[in-house]
């Protein structure tokens, strides 16, 4: 009758589930991975909504090009309701503007928004201004981290 009564309690034992220590390391490793993973997938969206402000930075200096050409000068777009610098939508997170008053012969137009300052001239000189990732640099867009100017 012991190794019956073994049996039973093997089977009891087999059955009971998992301990606390097989918990805790379970809930360890996965706290380990999302602390390695969480920002590597933060930086990734961040970048993305980047792309979207830059694109739509883009999409203004088209607008701004194209007034240009149907008037001949940059300076009637800061005045008036219809022109690029007032109806320049939102590019996602990214708030599109005129950066100062446009003159004749030139313009700077900029994105701003998640702590990031894009700016481009009518000459296309680009320059990140403000960057959450901390350089700045007047000769290009800061567009990933860690990236040089």
């Amino acid at each position: 009758m012991s190794s019956a009564i073994r049996k039973v309690r093997n089977l009891r034992r087999a059955a009971a589930g998992f301990t606390l220590i097989e918990l805790m390391i379970v809930v360890a490793v996965i706290g380990i991975l999302a602390a390695i993973a969480y920002p590597s997938y933060r930086d990734y969206v961040l970048r993305g909504q980047i792309a979207e402000g830059t694109a739509g930075l883009m999409s203004l200096q088209a607008d701004m090009e194209r007034h240009y050409q149907n008037h001949r000068t940059f300076a009637t777009i800061s005045g008036g309701a219809a022109t690029p610098c007032s109806t320049a939508p939102n590019a996602g997170k990214f708030a599109l503007s005129c950066d100062g008053t446009p003159n004749a012969t030139s313009y700077t137009i900029q994105a701003t928004g998640l702590g990031f300052t894009f700016k481009v001239t009518n000459q296309n000189v680009r320059s990140t201004t403000a960057s959450a990732w901390g350089p700045t640099c007047n000769s290009a867009w800061i567009l990933k981290k860690g990236q040089a100017c």
